[in-house]
């Protein structure tokens, strides 16, 4: 799994010109599913994402997560995260996930999350044409992988 998370003071997503989430301070996460991912690689991915420290204190330093500032996730579904680009100009996405692997892990993921906040996580609609927006607070982004766990 491949996430871009990129802590906000607001995200919002639209679908079909209806807003279908908004979220104030927290995370807007990108998440990408590759074909060989499991519920391992995202109870892992999840529990980074829900322990990572980049949340100012009274100090000004990014020492709190998203827990101790009460903030919220907006979790949007994204293929293009698993593009490859090392052969001609169009990118090629058959390592991402399709949609009978894909879906379950992201909504483990959301249910997840959820848990481990003690709050609904906000979503798009899995494989809709989305319209995001956000405002990066810092700005803040950060991209993980659970390819890439040491």
């Amino acid at each position: 799994m491949r996430a871009v998370i990129q802590r906000v003071s607001s995200a919002s997503v639209t679908i079909n010109g209806t807003v279908k989430a908004t979220i104030s301070k927290g995370y807007m996460i990108l998440l990408g599913i590759d074909t060989a991912d499991t519920i391992e690689d995202a109870e892992w991915l999840c529990t980074k994402i829900i322990q990572l420290r980049v949340f100012n204190d009274e100090a000004g330093l990014m020492n709190l997560d998203i827990s101790a500032v009460n903030g919220s996730i907006l979790l949007i579904s994204q293929f293009t995260l698993l593009a490859s680009y090392k052969k001609g100009n169009r990118p090629s996405y058959l390592q991402a996930a399709r949609p009978p692997q894909a879906i379950p892990l992201y909504e483990y993921c959301i249910n997840y999350l959820s848990q481990k906040m003690n709050k609904p996580v906000s979503t798009g609609t899995f494989g809709a044409d989305m319209q995001v927006a956000l405002v990066n607070d810092g700005p803040v982004t950060i991209i993980m992988d659970t390819k890439n766990k040491e």
